[in-house]
């Protein structure tokens, strides 16, 4: 089966490394002939990132999209990550987008408050419902949470599957548990989420002034969090396995708001299957992935995000328990080695 991989990013975007490009080995051996074409290549993440995006790779960008838009019909089967021609309507999407052709449209955020959402109410009246229309007009649509799923149903999706995001279990190994100190309170993320540490604050500060831990954040920017005691670290994806390896806890607070609760956990993911014990905001689908008690602590209070750090920090048995539990929920629910054959047939059924 001949595939169009229309990813929003190349392998340096987290959602299109996990959600297409970590299968694409796998769907190769079965037979699928994967073409794959990013909107955003990796120059483009990392100016994202730096906030220093190109109006005229932008351009290009979008130009490139519509040629391989335009060329849909040599394929049997196009897979969408998120949308094919952001910040456009769906008439002009879907307009150039061959009638006969295969569509699967994946989501693992909530992209369509982006737009429904969104301060202007000029933007609301036109693109308010650019989502739900792709949604429509797909054969299959790919969701990474119940949050996601519900949205593509009252859209009127013809044909709506669950996909979590998940890891490669056999690249995220268990090191062995080491006596060190300080411990390590850890956050692994980007510059456009590191933003949310600074809902726990008043508890990195206090730990880090009465306890002896230090904090560690990878991926975000040193001057986002120069306020915090947090040492921030640069993350890459030949090291980010081993920074996490180096954690004793993993956080990841969030605000419980519309776009977050589209958020697919995969930090949660990381650290658990690194057997990490982790502590999250119920916020979405941490509340499926963390099992409150078992694998980890569902903190929705700046007094329970203080007492679940401070117990892990001081009872060394407990941190080993949650991390067998969090480790085995992964290799059973969250594995790369489980979703591969699932998505494979998924896309085998639309073409």
């Amino acid at each position: 089966m001949r595939v169009l991989l229309l990813s929003r990013y190349g392998h340096l975007g987290a959602s299109s490394r996990l959600r297409s490009y970590q299968y694409l080995p796998y769907l190769n051996s079965c037979g699928f002939d994967v073409t794959a074409s990013p909107l955003f290549g990796d120059d483009y993440v990392t100016s994202m990132y730096a906030g220093n995006i190109s109006v005229t790779s932008v351009l290009k960008s979008y130009l490139s999209r519509v040629r391989w838009l335009l060329n849909a019909n040599r394929f049997d089967l196009v897979w969408v990550e998120k949308e094919m021609l952001p910040w456009i309507p769906s008439w002009v999407e879907l307009g150039i987008f061959p009638s006969g052709v295969k569509l699967v449209v994946d989501y693992d955020d909530a992209l369509f408050h982006r737009y429904d959402l969104h301060r202007s109410s000029a933007v609301r009246f036109v693109l308010g419902k650019k989502i739900d229309a792709v949604m429509r007009r797909a054969d299959l649509v790919l969701v990474g949470n119940d949050y996601l799923g519900e949205r593509a149903i009252q859209a009127g999706a013809r044909r709506v599957e669950w996909l979590p995001t998940v890891v490669d279990v056999s690249r995220y190994t268990v090191s062995p548990e080491e006596v060190v100190s300080p411990l390590t309170i850890g956050w692994i993320g980007s510059p456009n989420t590191a933003r949310y540490l600074k809902l726990i604050a008043p508890v990195l500060r206090k730990l880090a002034a009465s306890y002896d831990v230090r904090v560690v954040a990878v991926g975000a920017n040193a001057e986002q969090l120069n306020d915090l005691p947090i040492e921030v670290r640069p993350w890459s994806e030949e090291s980010e396995v081993a920074e996490i390896q180096r954690f004793d806890i993993g956080i990841m607070p969030l605000p419980d708001e519309p776009f977050e609760r589209g958020k697919c956990g995969y930090k949660l993911i990381q650290y658990m299957a690194c057997g990490k014990p982790v502590v999250a905001s119920p916020v979405g689908v941490n509340k499926q992935i963390v099992q409150d008690g078992v694998n980890g602590f569902l903190a929705a209070s700046i007094a329970q995000w203080e007492q679940y750090l401070v117990m892990l920090c001081d009872n060394a048995a407990l941190r080993k328990q949650l991390s067998f539990a969090g480790r085995a929920h992964i290799e059973v629910n969250y594995s790369m080695q489980k979703t591969a054959p699932r998505l494979a047939a998924l896309l085998g059924s639309v073409g």
